[in-house]
Formats: structure tokens, C-alpha cells, sequence
């Protein structure tokens, strides 16, 4: 986030590969003397339960992990039966909007 933070036009925008590196974003844009979402809006992924008590909350995306688990464990049982198992499996997510992004930015 440093690195961003010191380019000549800064992102309007990061989304990270996870919440614990968005909260990261979120203090370096804080240490910077930016705040988001005014200046950079900030976005995780995994909606880990501290994420509604950071300040600001952090918008992020929720994995569904009991439908991952579940479909884990049945291409379990299809392997351990010798079956065959599907390659490629897309489970679908769900946005929670927090106040850590908003509008973009006006150049």
C-alpha cells in the first residue's frame, strides 16, 4: 500500500486479497494522512468477523464456507470411492458493503 500511496496519482481504489491485508491498506492510508473511502476506498476478501469493527468497517467479500466445506468434503468421498471429480468448481460469494468505499474521488 505504501508503494500506491506514493505514486504521483494514487489508486481511487484497492481491493486485497484478504481482510487482514486491507486492514493493513487501511493504516497505511491512515499513517499517510488520507482517510478512506474519502481519499481511497478499501475492499477485503473474507469478511473475517473483526471486519464490522474496524474503523471504518470494512466492505468486503463473504465467502459462502459451509457450501465450500460441504462440496469439499463430498469430492472427498467421490475420490476415496475412485470416482471422478470435477476440476473446476465456482461457488458464489456475497459483497458486504461497510463504510470503507464509497464514490470515487474527483480528479
Amino acid at each position: 500500500m505504501s508503494r500506491l500511496l506514493a505514486l504521483s496519482q494514487p489508486p481511487a481504489a484497492v481491493f486485497c486479497y484478504n481482510d487482514l491485508t486491507a486492514l493493513g491498506a487501511l493504516a497505511a492510508i491512515r499513517k499517510s494522512g488520507l482517510r478512506a473511502p474519502e481519499d481511497i476506498s478499501v475492499a477485503g476478501f473474507d469478511d473475517l468477523d473483526l471486519a464490522s469493527y474496524t474503523d471504518p468497517p470494512l466492505t468486503t467479500l463473504r465467502q459462502p464456507m459451509r457450501t465450500m466445506g460441504q462440496i469439499a468434503f463430498e469430492i472427498l468421498l467421490c475420490l476415496m470411492r475412485g470416482d471422478a471429480s470435477e476440476r473446476s468448481i465456482a461457488v458464489q460469494g456475497e459483497l458486504i458493503v461497510r463504510e470503507s468505499t464509497g464514490a470515487p474521488r474527483r480528479s
